[in-house]
């Protein structure tokens, strides 16, 4: 049983952090959810769905070094270029820290900084940070005191394309992915702001988002492969929907390729693999962990596979939660058993 803290514990990730905390097996006490903003105030004035499952736990603002010396297990859900002020005093303190924000997710410091524009505070700490995607690093993550959870729309693309990048049957991937609006957090903008996206569908950051990197690097690490990415907001809440046009030489069948998707991922608990020519579809994994994954062999050397996530979860909560249970050798799914509804 391990006593958990969630920095940052007022925003989206933040609250799905505290939802599925609740009932985990595993998890003894949420002792601190921070906000510097709330303290003070209940959590679930800013959650009403964990009114019950939190009805005395509130809002606080303590020093990390506390909660690092605290807590086993603690999740920084802040935004990008803030955890790595906290990380240090976490670690000191004794605790694993599971970081959320893009502060630990680059193989290199200088790339990093190059694409988020400031300087790494901690670059001894990014060193050994492990890259928390299960489905690739799982043995360095049950070694790691720093997991740096990956991004939402990298879990969706990489895990589209992994079994293709390291079968070496793509040259080129483009990449195009369509979230909801969540991904944009709690806090209104004029984008995400309802009457501006309820009805369209708009491509951001066609050629140079931040999580382009994030792609490359893991991709690049099976195989040689040239990746593109374009993002869209779409008028939904909850989940990613990307789509992968892998473009080579190779010709192969749909029912060749499922089978090798089948090699890849068949132990993994939460990438599940649609029929032949089947679309994954968003309302099937929202609120859940799981990753689907649809594959298409459409000839002339283009392969298209298709992959859905609810970026909240797998994107982001849920995998962190994930990476929990995989460190402190907790079953994988703990905690994480919801499926999905529909309509």
């Amino acid at each position: 049983m391990v006593v958990v803290g969630v920095i940052g514990a007022s925003g989206y990730t933040g609250g799905e952090l505290l939802r599925l905390l609740a009932r985990h097996p595993e998890v003894e006490e949420v002792r601190y959810a921070t906000s510097r903003r709330l303290e003070g105030e209940p959590v679930w004035k800013v959650h009403p769905n964990l009114r019950d499952e939190y009805p005395d736990l509130r809002f606080t603002d303590p020093d990390p070094a506390e909660v690092g010396e605290e807590c086993d297990v603690v999740f920084t859900a802040v935004p990008h270029t803030a955890a790595m002020e906290l990380v240090p005093d976490l670690l000191d303190g004794g605790a694993l820290v599971i970081d959320l924000s893009a502060d630990f997710r680059f193989d290199d410091v200088e790339e990093y900084e190059r694409w988020y524009g400031v300087d790494h505070r901690a670059p001894d700490l990014n060193e050994r940070a492990v890259y928390g995607l299960p489905e690739l690093h799982r043995d360095e993550i049950r070694r790691a005191d720093l997991i740096a959870n990956p991004g939402c729309y990298p879990t969706g693309a990489i895990l589209a394309a992994a079994p293709i990048v390291e079968e070496g049957l793509a040259d080129v991937i483009v990449f195009d992915s369509k979230s909801g609006t969540s991904g944009a957090g709690a806090k209104p903008s004029q984008t995400t702001h309802h009457p501006e996206c309820a009805e369209d569908l708009t491509p951001y950051n066609p050629t140079d988002h931040r999580h382009l990197p994030e792609i490359r690097q893991e991709l690049g690490k099976l195989g040689d492969v040239e990746v593109h990415f374009t993002p869209h907001l779409a008028p939904l809440v909850r989940g990613i929907e990307t789509t992968a046009h892998c473009l080579g030489d190779a010709e192969i069948e749909p029912e060749e390729l499922r089978e090798l998707y089948e090699d890849y991922y068949g132990d993994e608990p939460f990438v599940r693999l649609c029929e032949v020519g089947e679309a994954p579809r968003l309302w099937a994994v929202r609120g859940t962990n799981y990753c689907d994954v649809g594959v298409f062999a459409v000839g002339d050397g283009r392969i298209v596979v298709a992959s859905a996530i609810d970026n909240l979860v797998k994107g982001a909560s849920g995998q962190a939660i994930q990476n929990m249970n995989i460190r402190m050798g907790f079953e994988e799914t703990a905690g994480l058993e919801e499926f999905g509804y529909h309509p």
